[in-house]
């Protein structure tokens, strides 16, 4: 049992690990050339954006640990969209919450930090500020930080209190994903088990 854990937990440090790779190059490089095109208000939105996807994120991860799964059973035996989705979210929440929180959380952080530090650049260039340059990237990145940090303490009050609220809508998002686009995130399909009937006599053969 021990074993089996410790190789599903390997397998899934080593995809999260790709994944992560992956995700941070695409964003940086998306990032760079949103940034390389748009004016200095431009970019602040960017910076803006990506902390804000890096909190919703993170409250996503946090609802589907704090969230109960009592609640959706009644509801997904009337067969309501989403209801087995959310089950599904609730009871792979450890999968689910370090994607969210560990991978694009940590993710956002480090591209809005680089892409407020284009942003000071920009800045610098624009108003031909290069003795206070320091003064303004402290400024920013503790900004950024700041912005970061509060957000993200609002946002995991308001997940821990509306956890069933938010899976709830996640799951009908992914329902809608699958149904309409055929896009499917998690296998909802019920896994029927035989049961083996117990104190049938079976006649005898006879010859």
């Amino acid at each position: 049992m021990m074993h089996e854990i410790l190789r599903q937990s390997l397998r899934w440090a080593i995809l999260v690990t790709l994944i992560t790779a992956l995700l941070s190059i695409l964003l940086h490089a998306a990032s760079a050339t949103l940034l390389r095109g748009l004016p200095l208000w431009g970019g602040m939105v960017v910076v803006l954006i990506i902390i804000l996807v890096g909190v919703v994120f993170d409250m996503m991860g946090i609802a589907a640990a704090a969230a109960r799964e009592c609640p959706f059973h009644s509801m997904a035996s009337r067969k309501i969209p989403g209801a087995r989705h959310s089950i599904v979210i609730i009871r792979k929440a450890d999968q689910f919450s370090s994607f969210c929180n560990d991978v694009v959380g940590d993710i956002s952080g480090i591209v809005s930090g680089a892409a407020g530090f284009a942003v000071v650049v920009a800045l610098v260039v624009s108003l031909d500020f290069h003795e206070g340059r320091w003064l303004l990237e402290t400024l920013t990145i503790g900004l950024i930080s700041a912005l970061t940090v509060g957000s993200k303490a609002l946002g995991k009050t308001f997940s821990i209190r509306f956890a069933n609220e938010i899976i709830f809508r996640l799951g009908k998002l992914l329902f809608i994903l699958e149904n309409r686009f055929h896009i499917r995130v998690f296998n909802v399909k019920n896994k029927k088990k035989r049961k083996r009937k117990r104190g049938v006599l079976r006649a005898p053969r006879t010859d």
